[in-house]
């Protein structure tokens, strides 16, 4: 990451290129794409993304069927992560399916998991019935003719946030290892996304990679200074969604036309 910098400041290789659909051409950060089989198309980036967030529920299911509340509760935990990435397609293509499965089912079960003692048995049957919801969802988006390609970018930039919208939570809570290894994995898909930024902002590009740096070296100590490290969070974060926000312009006005 040093190294990258460095040689791209010193060249000054920031010359734009237009804007494509660069998450449509990509597998999902962290995941290798499946080959399809012989005579079958494979599935676009919005299917194969929204499946991928369909384990966790299926997690937090199984935990709570052990009565594990704390095992449900990080499961349910990654599924908010992930979610997050994945979101803006339901919103877009059908608010009320969104607001059933945010506003009804996660909302709920968030709260409940939240509670001293969580009531397992009200829990489950709002955790089964989100999980079928959300199979119902997938069924819907592998039927539905594509959105404009520039979703799939601001999906990608989403997805790969998700990690980075960890670190901070994390730290509050004093849980280091966890910061550690969000960041781990931010900065692990980061170059899955970092030409969306560059070609959007070349400033916005170094000012994220520098902070990163920094928050990398922040975060080795045994005892990290958790203030400074968050408020570097905090800072490559506002520009990243700086971007976002263009990306996201661009493809409700794509998809208007």
């Amino acid at each position: 990451m040093t190294m990258k910098l460095i040689t791209l400041i010193a060249i000054g290789l920031f010359t734009a290129t237009p804007l494509v659909g660069y998450a449509a051409q990509a597998s999902r950060p962290g995941a290798t794409a499946a080959k399809p089989a012989a005579g079958k198309t494979a599935e676009r980036f919005e299917v194969t993304s929204i499946k991928a967030v369909r384990p966790t529920l299926v997690r937090t299911v199984a935990a709570l069927e052990k009565q594990d509340a704390k095992a449900a509760k990080a499961a349910f935990d990654d599924y908010d992560s992930g979610w997050n990435g994945v979101e803006v397609y339901i919103n877009v293509r059908s608010p009320e399916m969104y607001a059933e499965l945010e506003k009804n089912f996660q909302t709920r079960i968030t709260e409940g998991l939240k509670a001293p003692k969580p009531d397992v048995a009200k829990l489950l049957p709002d955790a089964k019935a989100m999980l079928a919801k959300y199979d119902e969802m997938i069924a819907m988006v592998e039927k539905a003719p594509p959105l404009n390609r520039l979703y799939d970018d601001v999906a990608h930039l989403r997805i790969v946030r998700a990690h980075l919208r960890e670190v901070n939570p994390a730290l509050k809570a004093g849980d280091i290892a966890k910061a550690r290894k969000s960041f781990s994995a931010f900065n692990d898909t980061w170059d899955d996304i970092e030409q969306l930024i560059k070609d959007r902002s070349a400033d916005a590009y170094v000012a994220i990679e520098s902070g990163m740096i920094k928050i990398e070296q922040g975060l080795k100590p045994k005892e990290p200074n958790v203030d400074e490290v968050a408020a570097l969070v905090t800072d490559i974060t506002t520009k990243y969604n700086a971007i976002l926000a263009m990306v996201a312009n661009d493809a409700k006005a794509a998809q208007a036309k």
